[in-house]
Parts: C-alpha cells; sequence; structure tokens
C-alpha cells in the first residue's frame, strides 16, 4: 500500500503548518503573549480555595496520573520495543528501522530544544508528578504525539480497510492531545508547553514518514507494509 500523492501532500501540509504553529508558539512564550493564557488554563483546572487541590475526585487525578505516563519513556519505550520486536520477526526491517530513527531522533530534538530554551517549570501551583528536567516544550506532549502518530502511522501500513486506518490515525491523535492535556492538569506545564510540544512531535512524525517514503521510493525498495525476502 503505496502512500498517494494526496497523502504526501496532506502531510507536507501538516508537517508545514506544524511548524508554523511552533515557531509562533516560541515568539509568544518569548515576548509574554502566553503569560495570560497559561494562568488562567492552568489555574482553571484548580480549587480557588486551594491551588493544590486539583479539579475532580481521587480517583480522576489518579486516572490524569495514569494518562500521563503514556506519554513517558517507560511506556513508550516497552511499547515501541514490543512492536520493532514483531515488525522483525515478521521481516519488516524496514518499518521496524523507520520506527527507530523516527523515536531516537525526536527524542534527541526534544531533549536539546529544553536544554535550550531552559523554561523553569510553573510554580503557581503544587505538582501532581514528579519532575527534574525543563519545561519547553513539554517532552510528554512531543514524544507522546510523535510516538503514536509514527506507531499508528506503521500500522495502518498492514490495514486495507480505509475507514479503520482512518480511525486509528484518529485514535492516536486523540490519546496525544489527552496526555498533554494531563500534563497541564497535573500542573507541571504551562499549556503554551503543550501546544509547542504537540506542534514539534506533530511536525516531526511527518517529516520522518516523508523521508522514509522518498528514501523507499528513490532506492525501488519493498514497500513498509510488505514482507522482505
Amino acid at each position: 500500500m503505496i502512500p498517494t500523492r494526496r497523502i504526501i501532500v496532506t502531510l507536507w501540509i501538516v508537517a508545514a503548518l506544524s511548524a508554523a504553529a511552533f515557531f509562533a508558539t516560541v515568539a509568544a512564550v518569548s515576548t509574554g503573549a502566553t503569560d495570560a493564557f497559561d494562568r488562567s488554563a492552568l489555574l482553571w483546572f484548580r480549587d480557588a480555595a486551594d491551588l493544590t487541590d486539583a479539579w475532580g475526585p481521587p480517583w480522576f487525578e489518579n486516572t490524569m496520573i495514569e494518562l500521563s505516563a503514556l506519554g513517558g519513556y517507560p511506556i513508550l519505550v516497552t511499547v515501541s520495543a514490543f512492536v520493532m520486536s514483531v515488525l522483525v520477526l515478521l521481516r519488516h526491517r524496514a518499518a521496524a528501522l523507520f520506527l527507530l530513527l523516527a523515536l531516537g531522533s525526536g527524542t534527541a530534538l526534544s531533549t536539546v530544544l529544553k536544554l535550550f530554551f531552559d523554561r523553569a517549570r510553573p510554580e503557581l501551583v503544587s505538582h501532581l508528578d514528579q519532575i527534574s528536567t525543563a519545561s519547553f516544550p513539554s517532552g510528554h506532549a512531543t514524544i507522546g504525539m510523535l510516538a503514536w502518530m509514527v506507531l499508528a502511522a506503521v500500522a495502518v501500513r498492514f490495514v486495507p480497510v480505509r475507514r479503520v486506518r482512518v480511525f486509528i490515525l484518529s485514535a492516536a491523535f486523540a490519546l496525544a492531545i489527552i496526555i498533554g492535556v494531563s500534563r497541564v492538569y497535573l500542573g507541571v506545564h504551562w499549556p503554551s508547553d503543550v501546544l509547542a510540544g504537540w506542534c514539534l512531535g506533530l511536525c516531526w512524525a511527518c517529516l520522518c514518514w516523508l523521508i522514509a517514503h522518498y528514501l523507499g521510493a528513490r532506492q525501488d525498495g519493498p514497500d513498509m507494509g510488505r514482507s522482505e525476502a
């Protein structure tokens, strides 16, 4: 199932729009244009009388912590390693390599940008999760969007039914959005951190998929969705 021209054009458009949104967010944060929104959105999830108390009962707080973990390295590395192992066993080595390089490069990019911007975590509310790195862009939002979209992109290569492919990609995107929202709910990220992370992760996922497509077409190699000899 080779990507059609329409899909390639769509990927380029999404990548360009995501990149533009990321740089627009960077500019807005650097000028303080997001300060009011960041503060109001962060406080929206808290009890006005007690900023240590997040919205909802204890079970909901625990649920958000667990959903946030879906964008963390332990789960993503475990899931990715399992998927790559299955792909190798099925002799889809190109797909396994694509997954490894996409996630590895995205992780490196996220780490470098965190060190470069070195934005402090929000101190406006108490943190409901342990943190140790800089705030911008959100690593959970970036890698969560990248990983789940790339995993979904690999999965749809083996699904012949269009509506099922659309569902898989939509579900992966929705999961990435939920992960990002959970980081704001837990008080460990400003909303602008998460927005930048979503944009960066989506852009990188599209670019990785495009690179894989063009390299495969140039080498006239096997499609990532078919078995290798």
